[in-house]
């Protein structure tokens, strides 16, 4: 059928009206799309100010995207920097609530004060005294009266400290014996009440550490009354960062002949027992001597040393092989020396206890010494140079906490587990993490030191115990956004870190899972009273969440990374112990991805132990010597006598 001329005219009308829709439609299109593109980016930047702001939960994603960084953000990284990035500047808009207690403010407080001390120091305002590279001039004899003496504290200092053939002569008298409810020696049954008399005397490095009792080179401790074994003894020791070693007890028995001596003397003499005349072994000796008519022995029974309220002469003098005690012109024991101290470190004796001291003199004592600041001018050699950080990832990043005035401990590290394969050829890499000193000279030092070897990272706050925390999140941040480490190893300047070992042990885990590996604490309550006790305000609950000990543990970078980003967005929460606040973070992290815990009590935190991974509480001279051991013989061995 045809169509008309009227109907092929309504078809072609139609499509005229079409086309001119779509033509219209492309104008209005053309017009208003840079309207909506301008409105688009306004939304995103909104979204982006809302997430600083506001920020929501960083995804695995986003951290997994971080830790795939391409080389010209590693090399811009790599530029050795003394400064650490963090920071803790708190927005006015930012709420509270993810501190403990007072921490939050003192890290405020301790950044603000650090941020000028660091301008100071960078502009030069204090600079180093030329030519302090001098011996000290000091008497070689110090006498002081009992009431000198006490005034002083009960401390007599040797200010070059002792050489050998020195020696300190006390001339005390013994109280009486005083009823003790608690005391520390000793086991008590409820209810009973047990007479004490003790004193104790000991050479100590008056150079202490921050926030830590003196050193103990020689500790030795008359027991008149008032000990478990229920007869008067001699113990003596030393201590090294608050941890005692083996103690050596003389309880009225000769040592043995097959015994080590000390510069021919031996370490216990003889004194009257009880019953030193009953055992079966002395009967038996006389009978036999007597049907064989062997000429009988004259032997001298002497009481012990001292006794209460009676005047006695005590001597301690320094020989060749160790320290040795004359009471009244007898010898009463000998001590050897213990790996760890030096005669020069005993700059002080003290005397406390019950005891009244009448006078106290120091002979024989060293004139000159030389001075901290010499030491440090001949420990300045290219060799203990850390190597630069290489132009791809390490395997493992070891942050290393420590001290402004910790020279010594950061030297032995480098001349000893610092000079690991591992980290010369820059497979591994090892950085001190340290905060600024209340003391100016400090400061200055430290930054020089740091210029120097390469290896300080300053941390810009004002160093305090409770804040140390600060400086485990500067290592995390450093390892995954510098040193961009498949792990991070946390562990103290006076910790020996078998490097090979510990990447080893973590390789072993599976290749993507979150890892955090040490030594680790399971349903452990914070102590309510005592020097270590926490507040309800400072930790609420009544257990802590599981947490590796401080000395030495490692983490998988993603844990890393997660608690650099939570810091850097003011959402992390912080305790003032850091292994503690570790365990927190790490417990928060296992909520969104699982954590492999790998516990090995081969983290020794008290110590070495045979094929232990990490040891704690090592001085610079155990240190060395552990390292010496592993060039000789191939494999660690502990240092442990001190």
């Amino acid at each position: 059928m045809k169509r008309t001329k009227f109907e092929w005219f309504i078809t072609l009308r139609q499509i005229q009206f079409l086309i001119g829709v779509a033509f219209f439609y492309m104008i209005i299109l053309t017009l208003l799309l840079p309207f909506v593109f301008k409105s688009l980016t306004q939304q995103d930047e909104q979204l982006s100010t809302s997430n600083f702001l506001f920020p929501l939960a960083t995804s695995q994603e986003q951290l997994q995207q971080k830790q795939s960084p391409n080389p010209r953000n590693i090399r811009k990284a790599r530029e050795f920097s003394a400064l650490s990035t963090l920071n803790y500047d708190i927005p006015n808009t930012s709420k509270g609530g993810f501190g403990f207690g007072s921490i939050q403010k003192s890290a405020m407080e301790a950044f603000s004060v650090g941020k000028k001390v660091w301008e100071e120091l960078q502009l030069g305002q204090f600079q180093l005294p030329v030519g302090n590279h001098t011996t000290q001039t000091c008497p070689n004899s110090v006498a002081l009266s009992g009431s000198l003496f006490q005034k002083t504290g009960s401390v007599i200092v040797l200010p070059c400290g002792m050489t050998l053939g020195s020696y300190v002569t006390v001339v005390g008298r013994p109280r009486q014996g005083h009823i003790e409810q608690d005391p520390k020696i000793s086991l008590l049954k409820l209810g009973q009440n047990l007479m004490v008399s003790q004193f104790m005397m000991e050479l100590q490095g008056l150079k202490t550490v921050d926030g830590e009792d003196p050193p103990r080179i020689f500790h030795f401790n008359p027991r008149l009354k008032g000990d478990w074994s229920g007869k008067p003894v001699i113990e003596m020791n030393t201590c090294y960062r608050m941890q005692w070693g083996l103690a050596h007890r003389c309880e009225g028995w000769r040592s043995r002949l097959d015994e080590e001596n000390v510069d021919g003397q031996v370490k216990c003499e003889k004194w009257i027992r009880d019953d030193s005349n009953s055992s079966e072994e002395s009967r038996t000796t006389w009978w036999l001597n007597r049907m064989i008519s062997r000429t009988k022995k004259v032997n001298y029974d002497w009481p012990f040393p001292f006794a209460e309220g009676r005047l006695f002469v005590l001597t301690v003098s320094a020989g060749l092989e160790g320290y040795h005690v004359n009471v009244d012109g007898r010898h009463i024991t000998s001590f050897p020396y213990r790996t760890g101290f030096a005669l020069e470190d005993a700059t002080g004796l003290s005397l406390k206890g019950d005891v009244d001291v009448n006078a106290i003199f120091a002979g024989s004592l060293p004139s000159a010494n030389p001075s901290f600041d010499a030491q440090r001018s001949l420990e300045m050699l290219n060799k203990w140079k850390a190597p630069p950080l290489p132009d791809a990832p390490v395997d493992l990043f070891i942050g290393v906490l420590s001290a402004g005035n910790h020279f010594a401990e950061r030297m032995a590290v480098r001349k000893s587990w610092m000079q690991y394969d591992l980290i010369k050829s820059s497979h591994a890499a090892a950085r001190f993490f340290v905060a600024l000193h209340a003391r100016k000279e400090v400061n200055a030092k430290l930054k020089k030191e740091a210029d120097f070897f390469g290896d300080i990272v300053i941390v810009p706050y004002m160093d305090n115990y409770d804040l140390v925390v600060l400086k485990t999140i500067a290592i995390c941040e450093y390892g995954v956004h510098t040193a961009f480490s498949k792990y991070i190893m946390k562990c103290d300047d006076d910790t020996f870190v078998r490097v090979d070992v510990v990447l080893s042990e973590a390789k072993k885990i599976d290749n993507g899972k979150s890892l955090y590996f040490g030594n680790i604490n399971y349903y452990h309550k914070p102590l309510r009273y005592g020097k270590w006790a926490v507040t309800y305000e400072e930790w609420a609950e009544e257990d802590y969440p599981p947490y590796a000990n401080g000395p030495g543990y490692i983490l998988s970078s993603d844990i890393a990374e997660f608690i650099a980003f939570e810091f850097e967005k003011h959402r992390l929460k912080m305790f003032k112990m850091e292994d503690v606040s570790m365990g927190l973070w790490v417990e928060q992290f296992n909520k969104t991805k699982a954590v492999e815990y790998v516990h090995s009590l081969k983290f020794c935190q008290f110590g070495c132990i045979e094929d232990s991974f990490t040891s704690h509480y090592q001085s610079p001279t155990q240190m060395l010597c552990m390292w010496n051991k592993l060039q000789l013989h191939g494999r660690v061995e502990c240092c442990n006598m001190r």
